[in-house]
């Protein structure tokens, strides 16, 4: 009997991600950040030519398995897919065609009941990037080199795990799984780490794959939050948070409302850790249902960007609904990241 699946991670540029300088051709046009991709994967062949991502990972594989349940054979396959860069100025525009390094595909890797699956994909864009760096020549024109490593583990008994374990540290990379449900993604991103450090050696063509922070996908009411916070008339606070830094306080009062932009918020009740909420999660209803007193403390564990939203920018009963899946989430214990 075969068994298979399939694991993706798709990467893109989120809006406001690009600090300082760096961010002035977004602000005048030149370049573009990237719409959030759907949580539903679509077809990348597409989504590339359409210009949705900047690259993207598709790894599949699959076993053979006996009337035993020993596994008998194993093969992967899985491609990269990497868009093109065009940079406008008023009228005229000049399209850079992305540079993708070869794909690598580990030898699968054995066990009892279990074969698994590692899949590295990336490159650079094209277009030039003139910057300096923290190592020798100092200067680099080329682009910093993106990728994500996807690893999909295939059981005997028809289970299967796929998850992202390396990354760049820029852009945004999103996993879904073989149905292609959005259910992962990166929790931070690092723009200015990643365009000082990413490039020649520093890569898993060289000698380095960066660790992936990977948090769980908020949930689709999240999503429809934060649409009413980010795009609903009223142009959201941006707080930046350091690591260890708490946003609120149990017991302390408070009337905001707050969507992750990026990072990784530590939730904990009585000074115990209950969860951990990445991009996407909306946080703080309950104070504004329950009397206006926060019920958890929310300390960043990692850097941290949040849009601090009014109660009245959403609707009531979206944050009764979501008050009850937090509920839920501190009942079932800590979601943790891998």
């Amino acid at each position: 009997m075969r068994r298979s699946s399939s694991v993706t991670s798709v990467s893109w540029i989120p809006s406001e991600a690009i600090p300082g300088p760096m961010k002035i051709p977004f602000s005048l046009g030149v370049g573009h950040y990237d719409a959030p991709p759907p949580p539903q994967l679509g077809d990348l062949t597409d989504w590339r030519d359409a210009d949705r991502f900047r690259f993207a990972n598709y790894l599949a594989a699959w076993i053979e398995v006996d009337d035993e349940g020993q596994i008998t054979a194993q093969g992967h396959a899985g491609e990269g897919f990497i868009g093109s860069t065009t940079l406008r100025l008023g009228r005229s525009s000049a399209t850079f065609t992305a540079i993708s390094y070869p794909d690598r595909q580990n030898e699968p890797e054995v066990g009892d009941g279990w074969v698994r699956f590692r899949q590295t994909v990336g490159g650079r864009t094209g277009a030039p990037m003139p910057r300096t760096v923290n190592r020798p020549p100092f200067v680099q024109l080329a682009a910093p080199t993106v990728w994500t490593t996807l690893e999909l583990t295939l059981h005997a008994d028809g289970a299967a795990e796929g998850r992202m374990t390396g990354a760049s540290p820029f852009p945004r990379h999103w996993v879904y799984d073989d149905s292609g449900v959005l259910v992962a993604k990166s929790g931070l991103t690092d723009f200015s780490g990643w365009s000082k450090e990413c490039f020649g050696d520093h890569s898993p063509w060289g000698d380095v794959d960066s660790p992936a922070l990977v948090t769980v996908a908020e949930t689709a009411l999240e999503r429809t939050l934060s649409a009413a916070v980010m795009r609903g008339g009223r142009k959201p606070k941006v707080r930046t948070l350091r690591e260890g830094e708490e946003l609120v306080r149990q017991g302390d009062s408070g009337h905001e409302l707050f969507l992750l932009l990026d990072g990784i918020l530590e939730v904990l009740v009585d000074g115990d850790p209950i969860a951990e909420l990445g991009p996407g999660a909306v946080a703080g209803e309950r104070a504004l249902l329950e009397g206006g007193s926060r019920t958890s403390t929310l300390r960043a564990r990692t850097r941290v960007r949040v849009a601090v939203a009014a109660a009245e920018q959403v609707d009531t009963e979206a944050l009764h609904e979501l008050a009850e899946g937090h509920r839920r989430e501190e009942q079932d214990g800590p979601q943790p990241t891998a």
